[in-house]
């Protein structure tokens, strides 16, 4: 992402997953927000699959969000290429570089909480179920916020970071 960004020309990034679908709208959705005043922001996501309980997760993820102003990749983080800038960008991780990222500018300004809806691959969900991933995830952040090596909590997660 960092290697994207140093190749883009524009004054608003957007980081988006390659199994995540922007809405048709979303141009003009982040453009009306950064008229507005956003510095950063980031839509709100529904999960893609046929695994019972996929919308709840969705929804929570979307409150828990808005409340707490920490985004995630998978909803489509975007931000001027000034306060990225400011917060010393992506940090050179290879698991939670998003709620680094997202912390940082929260301590700028409140993110843009884009109702719109991303769409996101329900793959990792319905291959390890519901409620093995919801731990897993809320394990993995309470343990990288306790100090945990990112490197150790990729691999984990089922990266293989590079090393290089």
């Amino acid at each position: 992402m960092t290697a994207g960004v140093a190749q883009s020309t524009g004054d608003i990034l957007l980081f988006l997953h390659a199994d995540t679908l922007l809405p048709p709208a979303a141009p003009e959705l982040v453009a009306a927000a950064v008229a507005g005043g956003a510095d950063w922001g980031r839509f709100d996501v529904r999960i893609a699959g046929s695994l019972r309980g996929l919308g709840l997760v969705a929804g929570m993820m979307n409150w828990r969000s808005r409340l707490t102003g920490i985004a995630t990749g998978d909803q489509a983080i975007f931000v001027s290429r000034e306060a990225f800038r400011q917060v010393g960008g992506f940090p050179l991780i290879p698991l939670m570089e998003d709620i680094v990222l997202s912390s940082r500018l929260r301590a700028l300004r409140s993110p843009a909480c884009l109702r719109e809806k991303v769409l996101t691959s329900g793959r990792r969900w319905e291959r390890h179920g519901l409620w093995h991933t919801i731990l897993n995830m809320w394990w993995l952040r309470l343990r990288f916020h306790f100090g945990a090596s990112p490197v150790a909590l990729a691999r984990e997660y089922g990266y293989v970071p590079d090393e290089h």
